[in-house]
């Protein structure tokens, strides 16, 4: 073999070298991605199968914990299953299919969830639904009889006491309840003279009474004036 032969085979042999390097690189990279991707998959799966089996036995420990109750809702009796930790307000719109009344805040601050409990209005949000399994309970659906509106309905509709309505079902269960405490003599923190037997009906102690229903649209003096007229109404009656 020449010289010159010998020095082509080994300028090939060098030339060859730097292709089977970066060859075998990449193979080593291939693996290393198949082996991190297989990896992560597995950790997936696991994880995975971890929180099904979480989820299952809390739904399992749910299902144990639920209660069969009655509750009487607008004079209709209703019987549930549920857990004790269902609020009233969660049971009347998510149960009973009873949507009139609304979740704003879910924190009591708003009153849009407001219903009536023995004539009484509370925010049915902050209540649990098990607790009334023996009380009159009336939402803004139960308020009209024999299809006629209740006064205090037909007041907000023709002072426009309402715009966009998300908050009106729970003005008005509130507004319903203010009449009768007025009504009824009951104080609150407007009222000029506690030691009076009965209390002068003002705009002032409507818009106390009142205060914990938020409207945002800002129909505070319609709604003011929608009571008055039912007041009105009520004592005409």
């Amino acid at each position: 073999m020449s010289d010159s032969d010998t020095s082509a085979s080994g300028s090939n042999d060098g030339g060859d070298r730097p292709e089977h390097d970066s060859t075998v690189e990449l193979l080593w990279r291939r693996r290393e991605f198949l082996q991190t991707s297989l990896s992560g998959a597995i950790a997936a799966a696991v994880v995975n199968s971890a929180d099904a089996s979480e989820k299952n036995s809390s739904l399992k420990s749910s299902s144990s914990n639920q209660r069969t109750f009655l509750l009487r809702v607008n004079g209709k009796p209703h019987q549930l299953t549920a857990e004790p930790r269902v609020t009233l307000l969660d049971a009347l719109r998510e149960r009973l299919d009873l949507t009139g009344t609304k979740k704003g805040c879910d924190r009591g601050q708003c009153g849009a969830c407001t219903v009536l409990i023995n004539g009484r209005r509370i925010n049915s949000c902050l209540t649990l639904a098990v607790m009334h399994e023996d009380d009159d309970i009336v939402t803004i659906e139960g308020l009209a009889q024999n299809n006629q509106l209740h006064p205090l309905q037909r007041a907000f509709v023709e002072y426009d006491a309402l715009q966009c309505g998300y908050c009106t079902p729970g003005q008005i269960c509130s507004g319903v309840a203010a009449i009768n405490e007025l009504r009824g003599g009951a104080i609150s923190q407007a009222t000029p003279d506690v030691r009076n037997a009965t209390v002068e009906i003002t705009s002032a102690e409507i818009r106390e009474r009142m205060s914990g229903n938020i409207c945002r649209c800002g129909a505070y003096t319609n709604i003011v004036a929608a009571i008055e007229a039912a007041l009105n109404v009520s004592s005409a009656g």
